[in-house]
């Protein structure tokens, strides 16, 4: 598996910028990572090579096109793109649609994971009716200006949250569940106990935030969720020699 490779796609005049981990073997699945409200990470890298060792096209989208100086630079800059809704989704569907353009992608399923921000914009690109095989959100908010119609959401859906997340609630998440069954989606919800927001990211405890915690446990567990989900959706990869 090489490094991560970078690729340009654009939304109107703005030029941004994935970056792709390709597997050693013929993938079994292109899958888009959206990431965190930063915009990328060690972790979200992480994350694209992790998912090439086990045999899949993963390719980091690019939020803003532009780096941001700092946390409260990034957030600034997720306010600006999420003010506009069709906007905001569009944003998204550009990097499913830069995935999907790609030599290496041609005739593979498609599925969409995110953390943080990242979860909540594969929900919306479910939402969106997005022609997903499979969407999983990783310690993703919950709400939505524009809930999902019956029958619009074609992926399954794997939500990963923290049951002590101050972001998402307790209300918000017995009100996504009503969303989703009012939509007919197939969806999972894995709650973790005493859990916080940012469960995946070791860096977390850096952050001097009583919102934020790394769970060793909940990282491994939601992690192998998710395999295990890809494994029923793509088919459980065929092993080698």
């Amino acid at each position: 598996m090489s490094d991560l490779e970078t690729i340009a796609y654009h939304h109107g005049d703005i030029v941004l910028t994935g970056r792709l981990a390709r597997p050693v073997s013929t993938p079994r699945a292109a899958i888009v990572i959206f990431p965190t409200v930063i915009n990328g990470s060690p972790r979200i890298e992480k994350s694209a090579r992790d998912l090439a060792a086990a045999g899949y096209l993963a390719f980091i989208a690019d939020f803003y096109g532009q780096p941001a100086a700092d946390f409260d630079a990034a957030v600034a800059l997720a306010n600006a793109l999420r003010t506009d809704l069709d906007y905001y989704r569009t944003r998204l569907r550009l990097a499913v649609e830069a995935l999907h353009a790609l030599p290496d992608a041609t005739g593979l399923p498609l599925g969409a994971i995110g953390y943080c921000m990242g979860g909540t914009s594969v929900l919306e690109l479910a939402r969106d009716g997005v022609n997903l095989d499979v969407v999983v959100s990783f310690h993703g908010l919950l709400q939505t200006a524009r809930p999902a119609k019956a029958g619009a959401i074609r992926p399954r859906i794997l939500v990963c949250h923290g049951d002590a997340d101050p972001l998402a609630p307790r209300p918000h998440v017995l009100a996504f569940w009503d969303e989703m069954d009012t939509a007919a989606a197939r969806w999972h919800f894995h709650s973790y106990a005493g859990v916080k927001h940012n469960f995946t990211d070791p860096a977390s405890d850096t952050r001097g935030s009583d919102m934020f915690a790394y769970n060793a446990s909940a990282d491994r567990q939601s992690w192998a969720a998710m395999l295990s989900l890809f494994d029923e959706v793509f088919g459980e990869q065929q092993p080698t020699g």
